[in-house]
């Protein structure tokens, strides 16, 4: 009976996961822009204590809470709000407000004088970032050299928050390759590298570390230490400034946003990232 309940707690945490971030036709997008944004503090494959019902009830409870906060006046605005014929791409392929629709305000981004920001904001646990990975790591090696990009994890819950501490831990030893096989343990092996408690997650992300290469004494330096602080704090206010509510989605200069459903592919969002990166380069 153990297994039988453990075996289902694993299928539901994993169809769970694959729900939690998927871009939405755009279409569907207006009609519920928060049912993407429910996510599960998932338990671990070999953990005894938490069950499917446990994982329902977490999914169910986090997509109350984001909905709820999503669901202020103005959380819709970039959606709603035209875009300036002079802002958009000439008309032909890409088409403003179903392609990519503005971000209302423009924000600050980063970028020195004649580069461009492009922000990716993802979740390791994330099917959908996950598929779309392979299409990013080839991008960002031959990408437009004024093209300054971030990878940003979103910081729903929990298990969101605790990803991207793993993620920033990995970026401060200099080992940010490695989020590519975070992604393969977790949705290939399903080895979640989150569990209920954060004590434990950080025992699981430390064991996964050391078979990595990374030593135990390295891991825990970064861990809590001042620059993935401050790297979890840029990802929250990213994820609240730009009102994030599914991923993966792409910021263009603070202007423009738009994912994989939005513009028709993968291969699709790439050429769209560019395309709208060489608009705000010819300005």
């Amino acid at each position: 009976m153990t297994h039988t309940i453990k075996s289902l707690a694993i299928a539901v945490a994993a169809a769970l996961l694959l729900a939690a971030c998927g871009s939405k036709p755009a279409a569907e997008q207006a009609a519920a822009p928060v049912a993407e944004a429910a996510t599960v503090d998932a338990a671990p494959a070999d953990s005894s204590a938490t069950d499917a019902a446990a994982l329902t009830e977490a999914a169910r409870s986090t997509q109350e809470s984001v909905s709820a906060a999503a669901d202020s006046s103005d959380a819709s605005l970039q959606r709603l709000a035209p875009l300036p014929a002079n802002a958009q791409l000439p008309s032909g392929r890409w088409k403003a407000g179903t392609n990519y629709v503005a971000v209302v305000p423009a924000q600050n981004t980063r970028a020195e004088p004649g580069q461009v920001e492009v922000i990716e904001v993802f979740w390791l646990g994330c099917a959908h970032c996950y598929a779309l990975e392979p299409f990013m790591q080839a991008w960002r090696k031959s990408k437009a050299d004024y093209i300054k990009f971030e990878a940003v994890p979103v910081m729903w819950g929990a298990a969101h928050r605790s990803h991207a501490r793993l993620y920033y831990t990995l970026v401060a030893l200099g080992r940010e390759d490695l989020a590519a096989v975070a992604f393969d343990e977790i949705h290939k092996r399903g080895n979640y590298l989150v569990a209920n408690n954060d004590a434990q997650s950080e025992k699981m992300q430390l064991a996964w570390a050391k078979t990595q290469g990374i030593s135990e004494a390295d891991f825990n330096r970064e861990y809590n230490g001042f620059s993935v602080n401050t790297n979890m704090q840029r990802a929250e206010e990213i994820t609240r400034r730009y009102k994030i509510e599914g991923v993966p989605r792409v910021v263009i200069n603070g202007k423009y946003e738009t994912d994989v459903g939005m513009a028709g592919g993968h291969n699709e969002l790439i050429q769209l990232i560019n395309d709208l990166a060489a608009l705000e380069k010819s300005r």
